[in-house]
């Protein structure tokens, strides 16, 4: 997550609270801005106006919490979130809420089963780069790309080995001092996956949100066909907003591409996903999907297909149960894993 900035930081819309389309369908719809640093988008089918406004904004309060839970850059008055044990860094162990301890399991997991290129404890490269595109981004003629020294250096702080957790304490420690975990590769996809996961306990049965573009669904529409979710062209200037439509029936599509968070320099442009192993962005495709029916799995496979090799990010798909891939090469090539629904 970053900073907030502006207006974007408070603004809450609850914009469209009426039924969206025929009365009878009774399909409400709301967006808001202050989870995640993105625009998020939640439809629902609800029996009455009171009941839709009820899920809805149980959607939003349990996404602003977890937000303040999985937040790096700030803290919040009562809370120990992952701010409180990156500061704690080299300290002392910090107890944690269940959910942030159990998002950096996660991430360890992650770690493991990717080969390292899912890495939430690659803080320290990602905050430099963090710092120059912000830069690049404000004052255009001063952009730049960290070098390869400093990048190195930071890189020596990234050990996973060194995020510490104690199940009975229930706490995070990062042993080396410099260290500092960035979530921005899970968090979003696991705290809309605890989401859902709450909301189908409680009954709910036709709903879809759009984190930032991370689509999870619960159930079908109201009229019992699949939800629609559109895979995005990265081609910004085709025709053709979409490369393909999937049906989408309780699982989740979660899209990393290099074509919308980057800055300029020298006339290249530099992107947000950084490659764990070169560090920097990755370089092998244009843009990857991911389609499971867990959204924080999606989220951080996305991540790591992005920074392998294609054949190498095939090969991690089939043969991992329930998921699927859509690759773009650099070129605008399609690739698929086997089991992609063409």
């Amino acid at each position: 997550m970053r900073k907030w900035t502006g207006w974007a930081a408070v603004l809450l819309l609850w914009t469209a609270l009426v039924p969206c389309a025929a009365a009878e369908s009774k399909r409400y719809e709301t967006s808001f801005l202050d989870v995640f640093d993105t625009f998020s988008q939640v439809v629902v089918y609800a029996d009455t106006q009171e009941d839709a406004q009820e899920i809805l904004q149980e959607v939003h309060d349990e996404l602003k919490n977890y937000h303040q839970l999985f937040d790096i850059y700030h803290a919040y008055e009562g809370v120990n979130n992952l701010y409180t044990v990156n500061q704690n860094a080299g300290i002392a162990p910090v107890a944690v809420d269940e959910a942030v301890y159990e998002l950096v399991a996660f991430g360890k997991e992650m770690f493991v089963q990717t080969g390292g290129k899912t890495n939430i404890a690659l803080g320290s490269v990602l905050s430099i780069w963090h710092e120059y595109r912000e830069l690049g981004l404000e004052q255009p003629e001063y952009a730049a790309i960290p070098t390869v020294e400093e990048l190195l250096a930071a890189a020596k702080h990234a050990d996973i080995e060194q995020v510490v957790l104690d199940p009975e304490e229930r706490t995070v420690y990062l042993a080396d001092p410099q260290m500092s975990l960035d979530v921005g590769a899970i968090a979003k996809g696991y705290a809309v996956e605890r989401t859902a996961r709450k909301l189908e306990a409680q009954g709910v049965q036709s709903l879809l949100m759009s984190i930032g573009g991370n689509l999870r669904s619960i159930g079908k529409k109201g009229d019992g066909t699949p939800w629609r979710a559109g895979v995005q062209n990265p081609d910004l200037t085709a025709a053709e907003q979409n490369l393909t439509v999937i049906d989408l029936t309780d699982a989740s599509l979660v899209t990393s591409g290099s074509y919308q968070r980057y800055y300029t320099v020298d006339g290249k442009q530099y992107h947000h996903i950084i490659d764990p192993d070169t560090l920097y962005p990755a370089e092998y495709s244009w843009a990857v999907s991911v389609l499971a029916e867990d959204s924080g799995l999606a989220d951080a496979l996305s991540t790591a297909l992005f920074a392998m090799p294609v054949e190498d990010g095939k090969a991690l798909v089939n043969g991992w149960e329930g998921v699927e891939a859509l690759w773009v090469r650099e070129n605008g090539t399609l690739e698929y894993s086997d089991g992609w629904p063409k």
